[in-house]
């Protein structure tokens, strides 16, 4: 052989510069192209080898990756099938650029769409190279080896060398822009992230041994990565053991051992195999997503995984592999494809079974970890219909009492206590067992059973299993009185007449503080339930917490807290409270009944006056003035009445008590206010 030049026969425009420019935000796939094809050709070879058409060694196959940062160079080498100089030829400077003209034409503005098609993996390195070396010996007797050199134009050389053992060299001189990447650390880092798993021996350097005060390299080679890892193994082959170890190899920094996993692996109609795991998730989304990695072959693609599985799904940790998934040409993202979808729905069927198949084996032991496995489920119900439909039959309740209930279970479990008037099954639910104790209590003693939803997302859910549940509602136990929770048809009557019950309302307004939004109203419940209740409107409640939960904002967001405080008008202190406001305001009340009877006498006369003149016009402006003032000083009487029913209660101690008491049942007694509610306690103990 002779030495040879030539062209590679890009005519229309020069392709290295259009690869240096697209690919450059990730221009770090380069070591990731060439260690996939050292790997290849390794593969080849052992193929090869076990068909009989190779009688050499194959059990001693390796990829080197060397760094010589003085001469600014990486080398990569393989003793896999090599090349002749025909396939050089073929390979590199034909396949590559095959087409080349049409190639510039339709992907020279597309930014991802240049490396994997028509061959280019491996003119990825000129990315970071300003020259690229090849040296190859083919594995086939009597074989010549060969070098090719391009310093990133379309102009290369190809000339016959010295190479004693088989397999390719692919030597990068790298840029002045890429130095960074003769760094070892970098290399070491990069290595870790793409070629963790490739099926082949990976070596970078040698191993290291702590001798004399100091690391010093050994003669044994520092392979990197796990040529046979879990996922590829058979299921049956594996325990329990297995599993907790690749989970430690894949997350080493991680303190937490997964709950479960799942093995995947599918044949048709499309080729899957993996291992997914169930981390423990308690509250934060954020930041226990991106674990799972996505692999082709065992070479890495991506941790952002949103493409190939349902977002929901992106909270689990493990591995997929996959060579059927479509991907763009620098492999890093998926493209949206029918197939990506088959395999979705897949992995979504397999995480249900697996979850069923848990939950029927082990019941109990599922109950004991589905407080972390609760936001996880929830979520894919909330997102996902066909989820949904798949894990209603696993998805579990747990009430005040501990104790767990499938769905169907549950409205067994209460369908006969808890329907209203309207027949409508009511599902009461606690967000805090602590914080709402009293109103839990109260639904109890009614003989009402009551949920526990204290999960970050179990507000979202209650709207969805509102509208997959049929004539049922979802109802906090803090957001009424009790009998107003579940409305029956009987009703309760109350001790005091109307006029009463409006007098004692206008006592509790009076120890309101200025500027909450509180509003007082009466309610005849039974002798023994609270004085004074403080509930919050259950869809304003919600709709707020939603609304906190996606960063406050919004129209809900904004708005005032509303809370309702309801006086039990058949408890004795109320009652008791009542008979003295009514005596102890008897004076001042009757002068006032005598203004407003005066008034209202004079109104009175002058509407039947007025009356008598059918015709609007003719009614006279100074007596239709006079009228409203007399309606204006009424409504002014009626205050002054008010104002003596709240100062009665600003000055009894037993009304603010009443009122203190029933914000801290609800954690709102704070501060001041609860520095005071302390103080009157012991002024009322000392009497």
């Amino acid at each position: 052989m002779t030495n040879k030049k030539g062209n590679i026969g890009v005519t229309t425009e020069n392709i290295f510069p259009i690869i240096k420019k697209f690919l450059y935000s990730d221009h770090e796939i380069f070591l990731r192209e060439l260690v996939s094809n050292a790997v290849d050709a390794s593969q080849k070879l052992r193929t090869l080898a076990i068909s009989g058409e190779f009688k050499g060694e194959a059990d001693d196959l390796k990829v080197k990756v060397s760094l010589d940062k003085e001469n600014k160079t990486i080398t990569i080498s393989d003793n896999g099938i090599g090349m002749t100089e025909e396939e050089v030829d073929k390979y590199i400077n034909q396949i590559a650029f095959s087409s080349a003209g049409d190639f510039l034409d339709k992907y020279k503005d597309a930014e991802n769409a240049i490396i994997g098609h028509f061959g280019l993996g491996f003119y990825s390195s000129f990315m970071v190279s300003d020259k690229v070396e090849i040296k190859t010996k083919s594995y086939k007797d009597g074989a010549k080896a060969v070098k090719w050199e391009c310093n990133g134009d379309p102009n290369y050389t190809l000339t016959e060398v010295e190479k004693e053992e088989r397999g390719t060299d692919v030597t990068l001189y790298i840029d002045d822009e890429s130095v960074e990447f003769l760094e070892k650390h970098k290399i070491q880092e990069l290595l870790d992230k793409y070629c963790k798993f490739l099926p082949v021996e990976i070596a970078f350097g040698k191993k290291t041994e702590w001798k004399d005060g100091k690391d010093v390299e050994t003669d044994e080679d520092n392979v990197i990565n796990n040529p046979n890892p879990l996922w590829k193994k058979m299921p049956a082959d594996l325990k329990d053991e297995d599993y907790a170890a690749f989970y430690r190899e894949l997350y080493p920094m991680s303190m937490d051992e997964p709950l479960f996993n799942i093995h995947l692996n599918v044949d048709y109609p499309f080729n899957l195999t993996g291992v997914l795991y169930f981390p423990k998730i308690k509250s934060n989304l954020e930041i226990n997503r991106n674990k799972i990695q996505l692999y082709c072959n065992q070479v890495f693609v991506t941790d952002s995984v949103e493409g190939i599985v349902p977002e929901f799904l992106t909270l689990l940790h493990g591995v997929i592999d996959s060579p059927d998934i479509p991907l763009n040409v620098s492999r890093s993202y998926l493209q949206s494809d029918s197939n990506v979808k088959k395999i979705s729905g897949h992995i979504t069927k397999k995480v249900a079974d697996r979850l069923f198949e848990i939950f029927k084996d082990n019941r109990e032991e599922f109950e004991k970890k589905w407080d972390d496995l609760k936001l996880f489920i929830e979520y894919g119900m909330i997102s996902d219909e066909k989820f949904y439909e798949r894990a209603e039959k696993f998805s579990l309740f747990k009430n005040t009492d501990g104790q767990f209930f499938t769905f169907e279970e549950y409205k067994k479990h209460i369908e006969e206590n808890q329907k209203d008037k309207n027949n409508s099954l009511i599902y009461l639910y606690a967000t805090n067992a602590e914080d709402q104790y009293s109103y839990i209590k109260s639904a109890k003693d009614k003989g009402y059973d009551v949920l526990l939803l204290d999960g970050q997302l179990d507000i979202h859910f209650v709207n969805t299993l509102e509208s997959k549940f049929e004539e049922s509602r979802f109802v906090r136990v803090d957001s009424d009185t009790v009998d107003n929770l579940i409305k029956k048809d009987e009703k309760i009557e109350s001790v005091l007449n109307e006029k009463e019950q409006e007098d004692v309302k206008w006592a509790f307004q009076g120890v309101i503080p200025e500027g909450k939004s509180y509003w007082v109203t009466s309610e005849s419940m039974q002798p023994d339930d609270m004085p004074v209740i403080i509930a919050r409107d259950e869809f304003m409640r919600r709709m707020k917490d939603m609304s906190e939960i996606s960063g406050g904002t919004g129209y809900y967001g904004n708005m005032p807290d509303d809370y309702k405080v309801i006086v039990n008008t058949n408890h004795p202190l109320i009652v008791d409270l009542s008979g003295k406001l009514e005596k102890k305001t008897l004076t001042k009340r009757s002068k006032i009944d005598e203004e407003y009877e005066k008034i209202n006498s004079e109104k009175t006369e002058l509407e039947n006056k007025l009356n008598k003149i059918e015709k609007e016009e003719e009614k006279p402006v100074e007596e239709k003035q006079k009228l409203e003032d007399l309606n204006t000083k009424l409504m002014e009487v009626e205050d002054k009445k008010i104002n003596i029913y709240k100062e009665y209660g600003q000055k009894q101690k037993i009304v603010s008590q009443l009122f203190d008491l029933a914000l801290l049942s609800n954690n709102l007694l704070k501060g001041e206010s609860l520095n005071n509610f302390v103080s009157r306690s012991v002024d009322l103990l000392k009497k």
